[in-house]
């Protein structure tokens, strides 16, 4: 079990809350859409998560809600995106590990997510989702519970998700291997977007792959906590 999911409350929101942060730094946020939750220590079924209605630079510790699986507020003042919750509620309802769930809509990604051949291992930072990364088919703003079911069959037990058209899921451990994790992917999205054609990459053999994958992996639930206070640091300066 690592660090942040024996942390308290207070520790998880001053967290979240720089994840936001962090993310409107990287431009990765969409106005007021799109989300990142965690789960609440020692609270069954509790969720943290943005007030829709603000920019992820207006996040802070105090102002994010507690909610249900239902996006129902527990506590806090609303109001919660209910029907942008229901991604990561059907995430943290089948994947206890993921601790903490992004769903981000940024340019790199959602244009990668438009390409039929998904990710390509072409960079050490695409190859550490070589074998853990999915796709799921667009089918339109709302999120039925047919799609739900869908949708968590394809993430499967893997760290990432394409939504095709649409954007991506990340999960993680922690805040900071969730972070970690999404930041990778924005850009091994943006090497493979700036590769240009697809025809005559160069693309290392399975095996190199398989074992790059392996290295890259080998913190384990560890992987993000050593360059968070790095990205902390960013917000120190602002």
């Amino acid at each position: 079990m690592s660090h942040y999911q024996s942390g308290t409350e207070e520790e998880i929101r001053i967290h979240l809350a720089a994840a936001y942060q962090l993310a409107a730094m990287k431009r990765w946020d969409d106005g007021i859409y799109t989300h990142i939750s965690a789960c609440v220590p020692n609270e069954s079924g509790a969720y943290l998560i943005n007030q829709f209605g603000l920019r992820f630079d207006e996040v802070s510790p105090e102002n994010l809600v507690k909610v249900n699986l239902q996006g129902e507020i527990i506590s806090g003042v609303g109001p919660v995106n209910k029907s942008g919750f229901a991604i990561h509620g059907a995430v943290h309802a089948a994947r206890p590990d993921a601790v903490c769930v992004l769903h981000l809509h940024t340019d790199s990604i959602i244009a990668v997510s438009a390409q039929k051949v998904g990710l390509l291992p072409i960079s050490q930072h695409a190859l550490r989702f070589y074998g853990d990364i999915a796709k799921h088919r667009y089918q339109g703003l709302a999120l039925s519970a047919t799609e739900q079911e869908g949708l968590i069959k394809a993430l499967g037990n893997k760290k990432a998700l394409l939504l095709e058209n649409h954007g991506s899921i990340v999960c993680g451990t922690s805040i900071q291997q969730a972070f970690y994790l999404m930041d990778v992917l924005d850009k091994a999205c943006k090497i493979q977007l700036l590769a240009g054609e697809i025809d005559g990459l160069i693309i290392p053999d399975s095996t190199i792959c398989q074992l790059a994958n392996q290295q890259l992996c080998s913190d384990g639930d560890n992987e993000g906590q050593i360059e968070w206070p790095a990205y902390l640091g960013l917000l120190n300066n602002k």
